[in-house]
């Protein structure tokens, strides 16, 4: 049986973390991922980069990405026991933004105190990701110990 979650309740998941993977296909059909730092603003994904970077120059030539993000679960006063980390994973678009045509405010959220160097941002851009299809999900919404059994563990919902 898989858990039936709310668009809703997946993106509130998605707004507490920072950090996913991003997988893609390259030029010459080869898969690649690629960990990425992100902010999640009205339904999307932020990511800052550089404008040589090869994850920029993939999605360029193949904007179809996957993502997946791992979210830690601990044993409160017991950390040392191993838990598998819940994951929302996703299918995409992403295009790349050049910062110039970004908002400021965009632009500070994801650079901080970086944005402010026009230098600098002359040779960023941001990676924009907008989710497709259904997230899928293993281990949000439930407790640890439903964790342990996959009928129970696994949810969908429908990208809003």
């Amino acid at each position: 049986m898989t858990l039936q979650l709310s668009s809703t309740q997946v993106w509130q998941a998605i707004e507490k973390e920072l950090f996913a993977v991003i997988g893609m296909v390259t030029a010459r059909q080869e898969a690649r991922t690629v960990g990425v730092v992100y902010v999640a603003q009205q339904g999307k994904l932020y990511i800052g980069t550089g404008k040589d970077t090869w994850k920029a120059r993939h999605i360029c030539h193949n904007p179809h990405i996957s993502v997946t993000i791992p979210i830690a679960k601990r044993i409160p006063f017991m950390p040392w026991v191993k838990i598998p980390a819940a994951t929302i994973t996703f299918a995409g678009m992403a295009r790349v933004l050049p910062a110039s045509e970004t908002s400021p405010d965009l632009l500070r959220a994801i650079f901080r105190d970086v944005a402010n160097d026009a230098a600098r941002m002359a040779d960023s851009c941001l990676i924009e990701v907008t989710p497709q299809g259904e997230y899928i999900t293993y281990g949000v919404g439930v407790s640890l110990m439903q964790m342990r059994d996959p009928a129970q563990a696994r949810g969908r919902a429908a990208v809003a």
